[in-house]
């Protein structure tokens, strides 16, 4: 068996692991590098974005390597572990190259069919639905392999761990989980079915490692839950404006700002295309009943005509709108640079339900839009928020779960997969167990 690091073994973004067995070769995710992608946005405002332009900024995992290497045409199918575009926003660049079917689970494949809607794309590949805790067929060159799409908790509906049965032993990609045993939406992860591979024997582990170096489990979603509802009861009864940000495939994190909105009597407003694209693809797929008690505008007009609206009469909306990375051309960085018809005031409220994420870019750009907003009197509230990324003692969990013959560390630059490689130590792993890669790299299990 050989596993290739395509991508997301060097820098945090642009996921994709190659797995060979025998003659065939299988895809894991195939993810965008968002910060080149901003820089591409905020180079070129309003040109398309194109293959060309994505691999010269290297915001596409380098699958070039795999003609080098005569893997393209074993590729046989590529199977997608969630929605975030970190994972499945290389597909419609990408995967042309390959004569093998996209696999993911249903809100997963509602998120790519969106986005190819979105951008005008068609893709050669057969896109297939994988259902959550179910097994689907691959047929090799000589043989017929079996992926299971293990429920797993994140910050989207439909997470997937995703095993593949092969000849050598079980292979599981694990990218992204959190081991939330208390979720607001859905159930906790699948525990029986990974405690029922550990007895048949995983082979290897391809694991989440981002925040292993944290000394701690990360909270449930409930707990997200609660900050949010405490800042907004606070808010009861304010006559100033109420703004929330959060990442717009959250539906978790907006099904609870949602609730407690109508909880303090404000009509909910829900501003911003990407907003509406991961609400119509979780929609699709029953997970937004919420979508009932909001109202969503999205182009032109429509926008500046509920924020005039908003703008007159505060006190009776809560707005949901992207920009909580301070994302240039979102609807927070629009109003802050008076390109939108509403204006901060002294005690609006501003809510961020997300973390920065910690890359050059973002900070640059969301320490300006803070800058910005305090200048115009707005009260900010950050990090009402947990991750959905496990930390130190869940990734400890899942291995003693899974008892894996072979584990890989994923998802970051060195410094985030270091600890991980302590961790496994403490496990009894050694280096001929616990693999250490980066980018562009291989490695053979016997």
């Amino acid at each position: 068996m050989e596993i290739y690091s395509i991508g997301g073994y060097s820098e945090v973004g642009k996921n994709m692991t190659v797995v060979k067995t025998g003659e065939d070769a299988f895809i894991f995710d195939a993810g965008l590098h968002i910060p080149a992608v901003i820089e591409i946005q905020e180079e070129e405002k309003g040109a398309e974005i194109n293959e060309k332009k994505l691999r010269r900024k290297a915001a596409l995992p380098d699958d070039l390597i795999l003609d080098d290497l005569q893997l393209r045409n074993k590729i046989r199918a590529i199977f997608l572990s969630h929605g975030h575009l970190d994972h499945i926003g290389a597909v419609p660049y990408l995967s042309y190259r390959y004569n093998a079917p996209v696999i993911g689970s249903p809100m997963t494949m509602s998120i790519l069919k969106k986005t190819l809607e979105d951008e005008g794309k068609h893709l050669p590949n057969q896109l297939k639905i994988a259902q959550i805790n179910s097994s689907i067929k691959i047929k090799g060159k000589n043989t017929e392999y079996t992926a299971e799409f293990v429920h797993m908790t994140h910050s989207i509906p439909h997470t997937t761990m995703v095993a593949l049965y092969t000849n050598e032993g079980i292979v599981i990609y694990g990218n992204d989980f959190k081991l939330d045993n208390t979720p607001v939406m859905g159930n906790p992860p699948n525990y029986n079915t990974l405690r029922r591979m550990s007895k048949q024997g995983v082979k290897l582990l391809i694991a989440d490692s981002l925040y292993c170096g944290s000394e701690q489990k990360t909270p449930s979603e409930k707990v997200a839950r609660d900050m949010v509802g405490d800042v907004l009861s606070g808010l009861r009864g304010e006559k100033s404006s109420i703004f929330v940000t959060t990442f717009s495939s959250h539906i978790a994190r907006l099904k609870s700002i949602v609730e407690f909105g109508k909880k303090i009597d404000r009509r909910v407003l829900f501003l911003g295309r990407t907003l509406n694209k991961y609400l119509s693809a979780a929609s699709v797929n029953h997970l937004a009943p919420f979508r009932k008690d909001i109202e969503i505008k999205i182009y032109g007009n429509q926008l500046k005509s509920a924020l005039k609206k908003v703008s007159t009469e505060k006190e009776k909306y809560m707005v949901v709108c992207t920009g909580h990375q301070g994302e240039p051309g979102s609807i927070l960085d629009r109003i802050s640079h008076r390109k939108l018809p509403f204006e901060f005031e002294k005690n609006d409220n501003v809510i961020f339900s997300s973390k920065t994420i910690p890359v050059p870019i973002n900070i640059k750009n969301r320490g300006e839009l803070d800058k910005r907003l305090k200048k115009l009197g707005a009260r900010i509230y950050d990090n009402v928020h947990v991750s959905g990324h496990g930390s130190k003692e869940d990734i400890r969990e899942l291995i003693s779960i899974l008892n894996p013959e072979h584990i890989i560390p994923s998802h970051g630059p060195v410094h985030h997969l270091k600890p991980m490689h302590e961790l496994t130590k403490d496990l009894g792993y050694s280096e001929h167990n616990c693999h250490f890669m980066h980018n562009g790299q291989k490695v053979e299990i016997k």
